[in-house]
């Protein structure tokens, strides 16, 4: 599991360092891990390129759930700034399974609307800056499968054993452009099916409170000038669970 876990974080940190720009930036994707009727998961987290995400899931059933995700990020530099913005929702169907039931399997699919834009800034060498700005609306479709276990693993931290709990998730999402305007001229709109693997570990601070790490990268299955697979999903966050089966010994 260790190797699998470097493995994923070396291609992420590849996918991030070499990312060319993109109108779309992945939010990171909603792996609440609900076991049970009553439960509530709510999560944050920064990715390394600061989008700001908030994720949260409730079960309304001891196998339905409900998600509200939303993400958004302001940067400002020298040679590009980019603003985005999403929010979405949606639901899916959850289980516990395993020799322990101690392994969580969730399939949830939802809709988002979002708005993204990048201002490409050039100077020349008489120090005369040219701009490039790109705006766009979005709507999203998405469906995912997650797949976690709550095992007996555990990381020595300052003389302390923390719990460790591990899982995956396979996000589809195809977004299409409502309107698409490239320094005020209006373009044709452009949509793309993007494959989004992840990766996550969480290390057990007390029964409800959890660290996570997220690793993970974007596909795009067509070939587009602005909708591309440009950005990838490298994360910190924290997040926290009430209610649900007592999994976490």
């Amino acid at each position: 599991m260790l190797k699998r876990f470097s493995l994923l974080s070396s291609l992420a940190l590849v996918f991030f360092a070499s990312g060319c720009s993109s109108l779309y930036m992945p939010n990171v994707p909603n792996t609440p891990m609900l076991t049970a009727k009553g439960e509530l998961s709510t999560g944050a987290h920064i990715t390394f390129r600061g989008n700001a995400n908030f994720n949260s899931a409730y079960a309304v059933s001891d196998h339905i759930g409900v998600l509200l995700n939303g993400s958004m990020m302001n940067n400002s530099r020298k040679k590009e700034d980019f603003r985005h913005m999403l929010l979405e929702g949606g639901g899916g169907y959850f289980t516990t399974f395993g020799p322990e039931n101690n392994r969580v399997l969730e399939i949830y699919a939802g809709l988002g609307y979002g708005s993204s834009d990048r201002t490409h800034k050039k100077e020349s060498p008489e120090g005369v800056v040219s701009y490039d700005r790109q705006e766009t609306n979005f709507k999203k479709l998405f469906l995912q499968v997650n797949y976690s276990s709550k095992k007996k693993r555990y990381l020595r931290l300052f003389g302390e054993k923390y719990p460790l709990n591990y899982g995956t998730a396979l996000r589809v999402s195809h977004v299409n452009m409502l309107g698409f305007v490239r320094d005020n001229v209006s373009q044709p709109a452009e949509d793309n099916i993007f494959l989004e693997p992840i990766f996550f570990t969480r290390m057990v601070l007390s029964p409800h409170v959890q660290l996570q790490y997220t690793s993970g990268s974007n596909f795009g299955l067509k070939n587009r000038d602005f909708m591309t697979a440009g950005n990838s999903v490298l994360s910190v966050g924290v997040v926290i669970n009430v209610g649900g089966l007592n999994l976490r010994k």
